[in-house]
């Protein structure tokens, strides 16, 4: 009987860690899941950007070819 309540003690503190991984690569996908619509945003709003440089150097490139 002592052998079987220390295997049931070992499986049960291996089934709680076991628990407790699963619960943190869960976190870790919410996680993940965020910052991936963080950079979608980001990368959004540089291509943006870089199209209003790239149609200000345009314009400022007409200015100067019709002076």
């Amino acid at each position: 009987d002592a052998v079987n309540a220390m295997l049931l003690n070992e499986f049960l503190k291996e089934h709680k860690a076991f628990v407790e991984q699963q619960r943190k690569v869960q976190e870790q996908g919410t996680i993940i899941a965020h910052q991936q619509k963080q950079i979608e945003a980001l990368t959004a709003g540089l291509h943006k950007v870089s199209a209003e440089i790239q149609m200000s150097k345009t314009g400022t490139q007409t200015v100067l070819n019709n002076q």
